[in-house]
C-alpha cells in the first residue's frame, strides 16, 4: 500500500500519508489518533471497522460523510479505492476514479491482517466474535461471499419478521403463515448452506495453521501438545450433523432442522437454526478455552488464530498488510518477541504504540509521529 488519504473520518479533517514497504509505526499518545489511522486501512479492506459495529462512529463529528482513500500497488500496478461513508444511507465507491456500482465492489483489491487488543473476544467473548473472524476472512478470500452473506441476513430479517406476526395470525384463524414460511425457509437453507459450507471448508485450511501458531507463540511450559489445542465448528443443529464442506448437505440439514424447530420457532417469534447461531468452539485439551483458558494462554490463542489467516492468505498468493494495532501493551515480553519475529518478514507491516518502548527491536522501522491529529515524521 503507498498511500492513505482521510476526510473527516474519526479525529482527521483531513490527512495525507505516504507509505512503503516494511514496518510504519505510528507512535503517540492515547487518544491522538493512530488508532484511526490503521483502522482506516482496515476498512478500506473490510468494509468494516474492527473496533465498532456501526459506521456513524467514523464520521468526524459535525460531518456529514468520511471519505477514505488508499493506493494499493500490486504487482506492478496501482490501484486507488476511494470510499465514502454516509451512515444511514448507502455508503458509495470509486476505483481508479470510477464509480463502481456497490461499496463492496472493492473487495479483495486490499488484503489485511488485524492484531488489536479486541481479539481477546475471539477466545472470551460471544459466538457472534468468532463467526464475525470467519467470516471476514471468507469475504477476504472469495468477495463474492459478502453478496451471499447480504442474501442470507435479508432473507432472516424478513423471515424473522413473519415469525413475529405468525402468534397474532394464529390466533385470527390464519394459517397461510406456515405456508408462506416454507417459501423462506428454502431460501434461508439456500444461502446458509453455502456459508455453513465455505466456513468449515475454512476451517479445515485454518486448523494446522492454528496450531503451529499456538505452540510458537505460547512456548516453554505453557505449551501444550499439538493435539490438545482445537477449533471445532459448532452448528445449531447439534452434533449429530457431520461438518460437511458440501453446501447441499447443509442445505439439506438445514431444511430437515428448520422443519424440526418450526413449533419452537412459531412460539419465540425467531430463526432458531442457521448460521447466524452457530459457532467455532475453541478448545485446550478437553476443555473449551472460553471459561477454563488463562488469560496467557487466551492471548496465544487469539494470535494464533490471527497469524493462522495470514498463513492462509499467503496461501492464496497474497502478502497481506499486516496491522498490529496497540497490541504489544497486552503482551508480555516472550509473546511480543515471538509474535514481532513471525510478522516482521511481511512485505508491508503497520503499528501503533504510545511509546517507542513498547516496540520490539524486530520491528524496528520507519516511525511516524501522531499529535493532535497530524502526522510528521519521527
Amino acid at each position: 500500500m503507498a498511500g492513505l488519504r482521510l476526510t473527516d473520518f474519526r479525529s482527521y479533517e483531513s490527512a495525507d500519508i505516504s507509505l512503503t514497504p516494511g514496518v510504519t509505526t505510528f507512535v503517540g499518545q492515547n487518544g491522538q489518533g493512530k488508532t484511526n489511522l490503521v483502522e482506516a486501512v482496515a476498512y478500506a479492506s473490510m468494509l468494516g471497522s474492527h473496533r465498532v459495529a456501526s459506521d456513524a462512529p467514523l464520521v468526524r463529528s459535525g460531518a456529514e460523510r468520511a471519505i477514505i482513500g488508499v493506493d494499493v500497488t500490486r504487482d506492478t500496478r496501482t490501484m486507488v479505492i476511494e470510499l465514502e461513508i454516509n451512515p444511514g444511507r448507502a455508503n458509495r465507491a470509486r476505483v481508479n476514479r470510477s464509480t463502481v456500482t456497490r461499496a463492496r465492489d472493492v473487495l479483495g483489491i486490499l488484503h489485511t491482517v488485524v492484531f488489536a487488543p479486541e481479539d481477546l473476544a475471539l477466545v472470551k467473548g460471544d459466538p457472534s466474535d468468532r463467526r464475525r473472524y470467519l467470516d471476514e476472512l471468507l469475504v477476504q478470500r472469495n468477495p463474492r461471499m459478502q453478496g451471499v452473506k447480504t442474501d442470507y441476513e435479508r432473507i432472516l430479517k424478513q423471515r424473522n419478521a413473519l415469525l413475529k406476526s405468525s402468534g397474532a395470525a394464529r390466533r385470527a384463524g390464519i394459517d397461510e403463515i406456515t405456508r408462506t414460511l416454507q417459501v423462506w425457509d428454502e431460501q434461508l437453507a439456500q444461502a446458509g448452506g453455502e456459508i455453513v459450507a465455505a466456513r468449515v471448508a475454512l476451517l479445515n485450511l485454518l486448523r494446522p495453521h492454528l496450531v503451529d501458531a499456538y505452540a510458537l507463540i505460547a512456548g516453554g511450559a505453557e505449551a501444550v501438545s499439538s493435539s490438545d489445542v482445537g477449533a471445532t465448528y459448532v452448528s445449531a443443529l447439534g452434533p449429530e450433523v457431520e461438518p460437511s464442506t458440501d453446501r447441499q448437505v447443509w442445505q439439506d440439514a438445514l431444511l430437515v432442522g428448520i422443519e424440526r424447530r418450526r413449533k419452537d420457532e412459531l412460539d419465540r417469534g425467531v430463526t432458531l437454526v442457521g448460521p447466524h447461531r452457530d459457532d467455532m468452539l475453541l478448545s485446550l485439551g478437553d476443555l473449551p478455552a472460553r471459561g477454563f483458558a488463562s488469560h496467557g494462554e487466551s492471548w496465544s490463542i487469539a494470535l494464533g488464530l490471527r497469524l493462522a489467516s495470514l498463513e492462509v492468505l499467503r496461501s492464496d498468493g497474497e502478502d497481506p498488510v499486516l496491522i498490529l494495532d496497540d497490541v504489544f501493551a497486552e503482551l508480555d515480553t516472550v509473546r511480543r518477541r515471538r509474535l514481532s519475529e513471525r510478522v516482521a518478514q511481511g512485505t508491508q507491516v503497520l503499528l501503533t504504540a504510545a511509546v517507542v518502548e513498547d516496540v520490539p527491536a524486530e520491528l524496528d522501522g520507519r516511525r511516524l509521529v501522531v499529535s493532535r491529529g497530524t502526522v510528521s515524521d519521527g
